[in-house]
C-alpha cells in the first residue's frame, strides 16, 4: 500500500510543486527590495553632524525620512536647542504646508514632548512653536486637529500672560461664533477653559464670561456639553460669589437638558461645585437636583447611571448635613440598588452589559463615602448586604475593585472590623488572581487592623481561619506564573511578624517560606522569601525555635547538596547584614558563609568574594579579633589557590575595596547606632518572652500553692475538731470518773472495807486518754514507744494497789484524812495535766502557724522547699519528744504518789497488825 504512494513519479511531482510555492514566495520580496538609485537617494555622508543630517533630510530626503527625522526632534532640542530652533524648526514648518497627517501628527507628538518635558528655557523658542501650533489647529482632519489642539493646551501652561492675551484670547473670540464650523467651536471651549487659570479673575469675568454663557446656548448638544464641563474651571477661577446668578442659573437650565450627555454634563459639574456652595445653594439648589435625578435614574440612559454612580459616595459626603432622614433613607437605598445593577433577582447571574459592570465597579469605589454616610454603628443593618454582595460578585472586575477599597472599608470599621471578616476570607480565597493583586496592595495594613482587634476573633474560633486563607493565597500564587504576584505576596506577609504570635508563626508560616526558598525557581522569589525567613527569625521570642530555624538554614541551605541552595544561603546571608545585629550575625552568619570557600562550585566562591566587603564592615576590634582573621584567611586562600578567571578577578576587586574601606567614616557612626538600635530589639525580645516565661511559672505555682492551702486548711480543720472533741469527751468522762470515786470513798465510811482499785484504775485511764488526744499527728514509732511506756507503768501501779487490803479500824480518820489528800493530790495532778495538754494544743496552733508561714515561704522560694519541709518535721519530731518527756516526766511524779501512798498503807495495815497482836 505504500509503496505504491511512494513512487518516484510522485517524489519528484511534490518536489516540483515545493519548487514553484518557494518561486512564488520570493517574487514579492525580490519587488519589495531597493534599486541602484532609491539606496544613493537614501544614503546620507557619515561626516555630517546630527543638526546637518536633519537639515540635509528635511531638504532633499523622502518622506519617510522626514518623519523620522520630525519623531527624533526632542533629542536634538535637548543636545543643541539653539542650533536646533535656528535651523531645524523652520524647516520643519515648511514641511508642514501641505503634507500628510502622518507628518502632521510626529511634528504635533514632537512639540507636545519639548513642551512637556520642559526643555526649552526661552520663551521665544514656546512662542516659535505657538506660532505653528495655531497654524495647523483648524486641520481639516479631526485627528490632527485634535493632535494639535493637545499642543496648544500644553503650550498655555508655559506661555506668559501678555502672549496669551494677544495670540491665543484674540482667535478664540473670532473662533467661537457660530459661522465657524463644529470642530473649531469644540476647540475653542477646551481653549476657553484652559485659558481662565492663567488670567486675572476681572479679565475672565469680563471677557470668558460672556463668551462662556453663549457657548452653553449653542445650537449643538456637543458644544453645550463640553462647555458646560469647563464651567467648573471659570468658576474657581472667578470665585463663587461673583459669578454665583449667572453660572447656577445655566447649570440648572442644562440640567433639564433634552440631551443625556448635556445633562451628565452639568450633574458632573454641579457635583464638583459643591464644596464652594454654602448650606442655601446646597439645600434649595442640589438636594432637589439630586432627588429628581435618583428618582429618574429608572428611566434614564445608562451612560447616566454609570456617572451618577460614580460622583454618588462624594454627593452623599457633600449633602450629609443638608438632607433630612427621608432624603438620607431614599439616596442609601438607590444605591443598594445601584450595587446590584445589570444583576438578575435569582442566583446573580449578570447580564451581558459593560455599563451596568461599570456601575457595580464605581459602587465599589465609593464604599468607604458609603460608610462614612451611614455611619459606622449602622454599617451592619444598612450597608453590610451590599458590600457582601459586590464581594462576591460573579464578575472580576467587580470583585477586583471590591478588594482595593476593602482597606479603606476596614480602617473606618476598626473598632468592629470582625463584620467583614467572612469577606476578607473570601477575596483571599478568590480564584482570580488579579483580585488578590488588588488586594495586596493595602494587605499589611489591613491585616494590621483585624489582627491587632483580634480578641473576637480568637473567641469566635475564626483566627484559624485566617491563616489558613493565608496560606492558601501564597500557595495559589505560587503555583501559577505570575512571579512578580508571588514575590509582592511575600513581600507583605513580613508583617505577620509582628502580628502573630512566634507559635502560631513557627508552625504554619516557617516551613512555608523555607520550602519556597529551597525549591522555588525564580530568583526575585528566593530573596523574598529570604528576606521574609530572616525577618521571622528575628522576631522569634524563644530561643529553641530559633534555634531550630538556624539549624534548618544551615543543614537545607548551607550544607545543601545543590549548588543553588548555598547560593540562596548567601543571599540569606545578604539579608541578614540589613536585618540582625553585628553581634546575631557574627556569632550565627559569618562562620558557615565563610567556610564556603572551601566549595567546589565556582558560583558560590564567586558569590562570597562579592559578599566580603559586607562581612568585613560588622567586624569590630578587638572584640572580632579571631573572625577577622578567619576572614583574612579566606581572602589569601582565594588569593592563593583559586584557578576560576571569574572567581580571581572578582577577589582582587574585592581586595582592593576592603583596602578602601574607612572603618572611621562618619557612616561608621550612623551604622554603629543602628546595629546598637537592633540589638537593644533582640536583646528586648529575649527579655520579654523571658519574663513571659517567669510570669506563666510563676502563676502556675500560685494556682498550685493556694491549691495545697486549701487542702491543708481543710486537713487543719478536721483535726482541729476530732481534737477538741476528743478533748473535750476525755474531760467530761473524767469529771464524772472523779465525782463517782468521791461519792465510793463517802460511801466507804459507813461499808465494808474494799480495795482502792477503781479509784486507780480510772486515774491511769484517764492519762491514757488525755495522752492519747494529745498525741495525734505523731510518728508511728514515737506513738508505739509512749505506748509501751504507758503500759509497763499503768501495770505496775495497778498491781502495786490492788495487793494492799485496806481495814478501817481506830486509825481510820487519819487514813481518810490520808486518802482525801492523795485524791486531792490526784485531782491537782490530772488539773496539771489537762493544763499541759491545753499547751500542748496552743503549741501545736503555733506550730501550724509557723506551718503556714513556711508554705507561703515555699511559694516565694521554690527551691528552699524542700528543706523547709525537711525543717517542719524535724520540728515536729522535736515538739513529740518534748511531749512525751513531759507526759513521762508527769507518770513519774504520780508513780511516786502512788508508790507512797503504798508505802503509807503498808505501814497502817502493819501498825493495826501489831495492835491487834
Amino acid at each position: 500500500m505504500f509503496s505504491s504512494r511512494m513512487n518516484p513519479s510522485s517524489l519528484l511531482y511534490g518536489t516540483l510543486e515545493e519548487m514553484h510555492e518557494l518561486a512564488f514566495i520570493e517574487r514579492p520580496i525580490r519587488r519589495s527590495l531597493k534599486t541602484a538609485e532609491e539606496i544613493d537617494q537614501l544614503t546620507v555622508d557619515e561626516d555630517l553632524n546630527d543638526i546637518e543630517r536633519a537639515v540635509y533630510l528635511l531638504s532633499v530626503g523622502q518622506e519617510v525620512q522626514r518623519a523620522s527625522v520630525i519623531s527624533n526632534l526632542p533629542s536634538l532640542v535637548r543636545q543643541n536647542p539653539a542650533e536646533t530652533f535656528r535651523r531645524v524648526v523652520p524647516k520643519v514648518r515648511d514641511i508642514l504646508n501641505g503634507s500628510g497627517a502622518e507628518i502632521q501628527l510626529a511634528a504635533a507628538a514632537s512639540f507636545l514632548t519639548i513642551l512637556q518635558d520642559d526643555i526649552i528655557l526661552i520663551h521665544t523658542h514656546t512662542y516659535s512653536i505657538l506660532k505653528t501650533v495655531l497654524l495647523h489647529l483648524n486641520h481639516r482632519d479631526t485627528v490632527v486637529s485634535n493632535a494639535w489642539l493637545e499642543t496648544l493646551l500644553s503650550a498655555i501652561n508655559t506661555l506668559p500672560k501678555e502672549t496669551i492675551k494677544q495670540e491665543v484670547l484674540n482667535p478664540l473670540l473670532y473662533q467661537s461664533q457660530l459661522s465657524h464650523s463644529l470642530q473649531a467651536r469644540l476647540a475653542s471651549c477646551r481653549i476657553l477653559g484652559k485659558v481662565s487659570c492663567k488670567l486675572d479673575s476681572h479679565i475672565v469675568k469680563k471677557e470668558l464670561l460672556p463668551l462662556a454663557r453663549s457657548l452653553c446656548q449653542d445650537v449643538e448638544f456637543e458644544v453645550r456639553a463640553s462647555m458646560c464641563r469647563q464651567l467648573e474651571t471659570i468658576v474657581r477661577a472667578t470665585g463663587v460669589e461673583d459669578v454665583r446668578a449667572e453660572i447656577f442659573s445655566d447649570l440648572i437650565e442644562l440640567a433639564a437638558d433634552e440631551e443625556s450627555s448635556v445633562r451628565l454634563a452639568a450633574f458632573d459639574t454641579i457635583i464638583n461645585l459643591m464644596e464652594l456652595m454654602d448650606s442655601d445653594d446646597r439645600l434649595h439648589v442640589v438636594v432637589p437636583l439630586v432627588m429628581s435625578v435618583c428618582d429618574e435614574s429608572a428611566q434614564m440612559d445608562e451612560t447616566v447611571v454609570a456617572s451618577l454612580s460614580f460622583q454618588f459616595g462624594k454627593l452623599c459626603s457633600g449633602l450629609a448635613d443638608s438632607l433630612s432622614d427621608e432624603q438620607k433613607r431614599n439616596l442609601l437605598q438607590r444605591f443598594k440598588m445601584l450595587c446590584n445593577a445589570g444583576l438578575q433577582a435569582e442566583g446573580n447571574e449578570p447580564d451581558d452589559n459593560n455599563e451596568a459592570t461599570l456601575i457595580r465597579c464605581n459602587c465599589c469605589y465609593n464604599l468607604p463615602a458609603m460608610v462614612v454616610f451611614v455611619e459606622p454603628t449602622h454599617f451592619l443593618s444598612e450597608l453590610y448586604p451590599s458590600v457582601s454582595g459586590l464581594c462576591c460578585d460573579p464578575d472580576v472586575s467587580v470583585r477586583r475593585s471590591a478588594a482595593a477599597s476593602f482597606y479603606q472599608v476596614v480602617k473606618l470599621l476598626s473598632p468592629n472590623v470582625q463584620v467583614v471578616h467572612k469577606e476578607l476570607l473570601a477575596l483571599l480565597q478568590d480564584d482570580a488572581l488579579e483580585v488578590l493583586d488588588a488586594l495586596m496592595n493595602h494587605l499589611e495594613e489591613t491585616l494590621e487592623l483585624i489582627i491587632s482587634r483580634g480578641e473576637n476573633l480568637t473567641q469566635d474560633n475564626k483566627f484559624p481561619e485566617l491563616l489558613s486563607a493565608l496560606l492558601l493565597a501564597e500557595q495559589k500564587v505560587g503555583c501559577s506564573l505570575r512571579w512578580r504576584l508571588h514575590e509582592k505576596l511575600l513581600q507583605r506577609y513580613n508583617c505577620l511578624a509582628r502580628l502573630l504570635p512566634g507559635e502560631l508563626l513557627h508552625q504554619n508560616f516557617s516551613p512555608r517560606i523555607f520550602t519556597i526558598l529551597t525549591t522555588n525557581k525564580v530568583l526575585p522569589v528566593q530573596k523574598e522569601a529570604a528576606r521574609t525567613f530572616c525577618i521571622f527569625l528575628r522576631y522569634n521570642r524563644k530561643p529553641e525555635q530559633r534555634q531550630e530555624m538556624m539549624g534548618r538554614l544551615l543543614e537545607g541551605l548551607a550544607q545543601g547538596r545543590s549548588y543553588w541552595n548555598r547560593l540562596r544561603f548567601l543571599d540569606v546571608c545578604e539579608m541578614a547584614t540589613e536585618i540582625f545585629s553585628r553581634k546575631y550575625f557574627n556569632k550565627h552568619f559569618l562562620i558557615p558563609a565563610l567556610e564556603l570557600v572551601h566549595d567546589p562550585v565556582a558560583n558560590v566562591r564567586y558569590k562570597l568574594c562579592q559578599l566580603l566587603p559586607r562581612f568585613r564592615l560588622s567586624l569590630h576590634l578587638p572584640a572580632d579579633k579571631q573572625l577577622l582573621q578567619q576572614l583574612d584567611f579566606c581572602v589569601q586562600k582565594l588569593l592563593c589557590k583559586e584557578k576560576d578567571k571569574d572567581v580571581v578577578a572578582t577577589i582582587r576587586k574585592t581586595v582592593l575595596e576592603l583596602d578602601k574601606l574607612d572603618l572611621t567614616e562618619p557612616k561608621r557612626q550612623e551604622r554603629d547606632l543602628l546595629d546598637q538600635k537592633k540589638e537593644k530589639e533582640e536583646t528586648l525580645l529575649l527579655e520579654m518572652q523571658l519574663e513571659r516565661q517567669q510570669s506563666e511559672g510563676k502563676l502556675n505555682s500560685d494556682k498550685h500553692t493556694e491549691k495545697k492551702r486549701k487542702d491543708s486548711k481543710t486537713t487543719l480543720s478536721a483535726t482541729k475538731s476530732m481534737s477538741v472533741s476528743s478533748s473535750g469527751a476525755t474531760l467530761s468522762s473524767s469529771g464524772k470518773e472523779i465525782r463517782k470515786a468521791k461519792l465510793s470513798r463517802s460511801r466507804s465510811l459507813s461499808s465494808q472495807p474494799t480495795t482502792s482499785k477503781p479509784s486507780n484504775s480510772d486515774r491511769p485511764l484517764k492519762v491514757k486518754e488525755l495522752s492519747s488526744s494529745s498525741a495525734l499527728g505523731k510518728s508511728p514509732v514515737l506513738q508505739n514507744k509512749e505506748d509501751c511506756l504507758r503500759t509497763t507503768h499503768f501495770t505496775m501501779s495497778t498491781q502495786s494497789t490492788s495487793s494492799m487490803p485496806v481495814l478501817i479500824r481506830c486509825n481510820t480518820t487519819s487514813l481518810l484524812d490520808r486518802s482525801s489528800n492523795l485524791d486531792h493530790r490526784s485531782s491537782t495532778t490530772d488539773h496539771r495535766t489537762s493544763i499541759l495538754d491545753q499547751r500542748d494544743h496552743r503549741t501545736s496552733n503555733v506550730d501550724h502557724r509557723s506551718n503556714m508561714m513556711e508554705q507561703r515561704t515555699t511559694t516565694l522560694d521554690h527551691r528552699d522547699h524542700k528543706t523547709s519541709t525537711l525543717d517542719h518535721r524535724d520540728h515536729r519530731t522535736s515538739t513529740l519528744d518534748q511531749r512525751s518527756k513531759t507526759m513521762e516526766r508527769v507518770c513519774g511524779v504520780k508513780d511516786s504518789q502512788s508508790r507512797k501512798l503504798s508505802i503509807n498503807r503498808k505501814s497502817n495495815s502493819y501498825s493495826v497488825q501489831s495492835e491487834r497482836d
